[in-house]
């Protein structure tokens, strides 16, 4: 019976790689000239600090675009409200990875509205899908990486046919 899996989850070493180049960036940029700025991982979340909260939406868009261009889905970044201090700015971006109990129950509710012969489990921080048909599976595919899927950098692995 074909079937696939339903994961949330990014490469740490793509997110790594990601946030080096976004600091090289802003090292380089005009505008951060003479200004102590700097995006550090630790884990799974990344520190940005600057002077001022303007400067940490400017290094939040070249995170954002970095992590684009290293193929990992923006939409797990959860971005925290800025900590302004005295003279210096700092806010974290969480990086989520799995699926929580709400949002595999949400997409598993949004599997069962379509009626689709298929059948969704939930499986620790996934969802399996199976159905009798491929074409069903890929069905089930597209609804959610379209405009009425969840808000969720999802994947879709182990395949099988």
């Amino acid at each position: 019976m074909p079937s696939f899996d339903i994961v949330s989850e990014f490469d740490k070493h793509e997110a790594s790689n990601a946030v080096d180049q976004a600091n090289r960036e802003i090292q380089g940029r005009f505008d951060f000239k003479g200004v102590t700025a700097s995006l550090e991982l630790s884990g799974e979340t990344v520190q940005l600090e600057a002077e001022v909260d303007f400067q940490l939406k400017q290094m939040l868009d070249v995170l954002r675009n970095k992590l684009i261009s290293r193929g990992i889905d923006p939409r797990c970044m959860d971005v925290q409200e800025p900590v302004l201090s005295g003279v210096r700015a700092r806010q974290e971006v969480i990086l989520k990875q799995g699926l929580e109990q709400k949002e595999a129950k949400d997409i598993v509710k949004r599997i069962k509205e379509t009626k689709a012969k298929v059948q969704a489990q939930i499986q620790g921080d996934k969802v399996r899908v199976t159905g009798k048909k491929r074409d069903d599976l890929q069905q089930i595919m597209a609804l959610l990486r379209g405009e009425n899927g969840p808000d969720l950098a999802l994947q879709f692995d182990n395949f099988r046919d």
